[in-house]
């Protein structure tokens, strides 16, 4: 168990993190499919491994900020009002975009290394730090998340392996499941809504007991 539920942990947020149509997922889509399947895994790799180091530094700062319950106490309160504005924006908000076709999307140089233009996209994305940051810290209040050596780094390990296998499924399914886009869209709004919906009650319930 201490092996399985941080690579668990990771996998799962890091999935949950990155599934939505984006920089990275559609470039790597376009590579795979103006270059071929390997170059799009190299792009990849060069992805993962920036998020290796979002993650360990989004991890870290997390555990200064355990040692503080002062600051916890703030997050948590602006955690709730973030989940709770983000769920009313997925279920209510969120209009059904039309994934951009191929040629609209990021225009390659054919000279650039495909693994440092994933690393240097991937670098570009700041979510994943504050993203983590409020993960971890969240889950180890329900005592899921421990910041010990092994547990941080299986996580991270995790983290990785999910956002990976993202990206190689978008690598070698776009193409087919292409026209499903807007289906696809629709109901990840709402799946991603709920998720953030439970989130936000899960914080609610934290702080009125710590009152």
């Amino acid at each position: 168990m201490e092996i399985i539920l941080p690579l668990l942990l990771g996998i799962v947020l890091s999935s949950v993190g990155v599934v939505l149509p984006g920089l990275l997922n559609m470039t790597a889509a376009k590579i795979s499919l103006k270059e071929g399947r390997q170059s799009a895994v190299i792009f990849a790799l060069g992805a993962s491994t920036v998020v290796f180091f979002q993650t360990y530094i989004a991890v870290s700062f997390a555990k200064f900020l355990y040692s503080r319950p002062d600051i916890i106490h703030i997050l948590e309160e602006t955690g709730l009002v973030i989940f709770s504005i983000l769920t009313l924006y997925f279920l209510l908000i969120a209009k059904k975009k039309k994934v951009k076709k191929g040629k609209d999307l990021v225009k390659l140089k054919s000279r650039t290394s495909n693994f440092f233009l994933g690393a240097l996209l991937s670098a570009l994305n700041f979510f994943p730090i504050p993203y983590y940051v409020f993960i971890s810290v969240s889950f180890s209040s329900y005592n899921y998340f421990y910041f010990t050596n092994l547990f941080v780094f299986l996580f991270v390990i995790g983290v990785v392996i999910g956002s990976f296998s993202i990206f190689y499924l978008y690598i070698v399914f776009f193409k087919k499941l292409e026209h499903k886009a807007d289906f696809f869209m629709k109901n990840v709004n709402y799946f991603l809504g709920g998720v953030t919906g439970m989130v936000a009650i899960l914080t609610l319930i934290k702080i009125l007991r710590s009152q």
